[in-house]
């Protein structure tokens, strides 16, 4: 079921409120409806099942298999830290190609010191700004919603008084139109059944006749 929060009276001002028994019967013609139509999934969307071990890709089925063989479980180690952090020590017995490697890693993590303070002082010389700023902006935001919506529901209440005191206007003619529909439905079937009495008796005559 969605979740509404709500409630627009749609029902006319003229109309007497219903019973409790109505109110029930209606209930439970509607329960009764919702069973004979599913609802919309768009409209509202079931919970999402629990997953199917169908919906689960080979890779997906090694890592969890990994994760629930030990206890408890093991980190992922995707990426190598270390290069960020640590320093690379000189090798004992020193090589061109080690050399090579050692400087690369070296070179890494040079950039990635000089990158980071370089973030750092930005953020430390710019970022209280920028946040502020970001701040202020969101609250514009914020109060630009708050106004539209109260506006917005300033007009729905304006529109609603508006159909109530029209409707309240109009109410004493409805009801009147109301008792003359009624009056002259009990004049129809009175006169449908004088015309039935009057029948019978012409079929009386005319069987005495015979």
């Amino acid at each position: 079921m969605p979740s509404i929060t709500t409630i627009h009276e749609s029902l006319p001002y003229i109309d007497s409120p219903p019973t409790s028994t109505q109110l029930t019967a209606a209930q439970t013609l509607i329960t009764r409806e919702r069973t004979l139509h599913p609802d919309d999934p768009n409209h509202a969307p079931p919970p999402p099942p629990p997953y199917h071990p169908q919906f689960l890709t080979p890779l997906l089925t090694s890592e969890f298999s990994r994760l629930s063989s030990t206890s408890p479980p093991p980190k992922l180690n995707a990426l190598d830290l270390s290069r960020y952090n640590t320093l690379p020590s000189q090798p004992p017995n020193p090589t061109p190609h080690s050399l090579q490697s050692e400087l690369s890693k070296a070179y890494t993590s040079h950039a990635y010191i000089s990158s980071r303070r370089s973030h750092l002082a930005l953020l430390d010389t710019y970022g209280k700004t920028a946040w502020l700023v970001g701040n202020y902006h969101l609250e514009g935001e914020l109060k630009a919603l708050e106004k539209e919506l109260a506006q917005t529901k300033q007009e729905i209440d304006l529109v609603t008084l508006a159909r109530k005191t029209r409707q309240e206007e109009v109410g004493p003619e409805m009801r009147m139109l109301e008792e003359n529909w009624k009056m002259g439905v009990g004049r129809v079937l009175e006169t449908e059944v004088a015309t039935e009495g009057v029948r019978r008796e012409v079929l009386g005559v005319l069987a005495g006749r015979e």
